[in-house]
């Protein structure tokens, strides 16, 4: 028994070793990547938004979208890229513009995103997500967080030249009783 045992276990070592070279050879030429290379990208591509988002970097965020991508949101549809980042600019303006009025002394309020939950399917360069995201902000005399929204995305991603992006985000948010999720599960 135990000559057969050791042809078997170095011969299982040789092969797992050929399957993980293949597969590492793969993904360093760019032709395949695998799941969990594929979910850390578009993890990334997430945090990136919501950072951009935040700090209202228009070319950032607009920058997680395919070149003709759809944000489909409470405040409507903009589709490709420029439109996209004037939206984030509209925002910026519309911050600045509050923040010279404010006559409080207080330090301008912030808000910050979170993304909680992600479920991902990839096919190859395509994939579908859903994801839970909650935003936090401090617009009160004491700054301290409170809640401002909450609600889920339903995103369709590709992957371009080795990299992910949004082709299609359609954000469902719970305060808006238009933009609010249904009774069916989202998630599959």
């Amino acid at each position: 028994m135990r000559k057969l045992y050791v042809p078997l276990v170095v011969g299982a070592a040789i092969l797992g070793g050929a399957i993980a070279g293949a597969n590492f050879a793969g993904a360093a030429s760019g032709n395949h990547s695998s799941y969990a290379e594929d979910r850390a990208e578009i993890q990334n591509l997430q945090a990136r938004y919501m950072f951009a988002m935040d700090f209202r970097d228009a070319d950032t965020y607009a920058g997680t979208f395919a070149p003709n991508g759809v944000l489909d949101f409470a405040g409507g549809v903009e589709t490709g890229r420029a439109q996209i980042a004037g939206m984030i600019n509209g925002m910026k303006k519309r911050a600045a513009e509050a923040a010279a009025k404010d006559t409080s002394g207080l330090r301008p309020a912030r808000m910050r995103h979170n993304i909680t939950n992600m479920v991902l399917k990839v096919d190859g360069d395509h994939a579908v997500g859903r994801a839970y995201w909650v935003a936090f902000n401090d617009n009160n005399p004491g700054r301290k967080a409170e809640i401002a929204g909450y609600g889920h995305y339903e995103d369709e991603m590709q992957k371009i030249d080795g990299h992910w992006y949004f082709t299609k985000r359609k954000i469902y948010n719970e305060q808006f009783a238009k933009r609010a999720a249904g009774d069916q599960n989202p998630a599959w």
